[in-house]
């Protein structure tokens, strides 16, 4: 099998330089709060969103929704989860069916710098602005628990989601290639 290189970015946002705005969502539409009853929720959200995409190439545990589960336990078991800077979007209205809609999970390293892990959004609720709501609303998570530097990683080839990080006032810091096999 040949492997190739999947450039991937690393970018960052400075929260002491920018004001975070409240993230708005279509109407129908709400955040959950982390909790963890919902770990599975977000196991599955993230599973659905990824498992087509050219980041379940590169990371062989969003092929399966068993291996995006022990990847969400292994998120909200680590020291440095942030339970503030984790969301699930779901759409629907109480005793009415709920959709799970995009989930986002917050990790911080030290009280000055924070991590966004998988920004997900299920393939048919994307171009609704939920992706930068999502990020949004983790931001403000980090900044109420104080963090000043928030990162993530990107697949470069992704150009809507680094354009979507680039309108928050996210810069590219470094590129690092993953070895994949296509």
């Amino acid at each position: 099998m040949p492997f190739v290189y999947v450039e991937r970015y690393q970018m960052a946002i400075d929260l002491r330089a920018v004001s975070v705005p409240v993230a708005p969502l279509p109407v129908g539409f709400h955040f959950l709060e982390w909790h963890p009853a919902f770990l599975e929720r977000h196991a599955k959200t993230k599973y659905i969103s990824f498992c087509r995409e050219i980041d379940a190439k590169i990371f062989p545990t969003f092929r399966q929704y068993d291996a995006c589960l022990r990847l969400m336990q292994s998120i909200a078991g680590k020291p440095e989860f942030l339970p503030q800077a984790t969301w699930l979007i779901v759409k629907g209205e109480p005793f009415q069916e709920i959709k799970d809609c995009a989930t986002i999970q917050g990790l911080r390293h030290n009280q000055q710098t924070g991590a966004i892990q998988n920004v997900a959004v299920a393939p048919e609720f994307r171009r609704l602005g939920l992706g930068r709501a999502l990020v949004l609303q983790a931001l403000r998570g980090f900044q109420n628990a104080g963090t000043e530097n928030v990162a993530l990683e990107v697949t470069a080839e992704n150009l809507k989601a680094v354009n979507l990080y680039k309108t928050l006032g996210f810069k590219i810091v470094k590129s690092v290639y993953k070895e994949t096999v296509m």
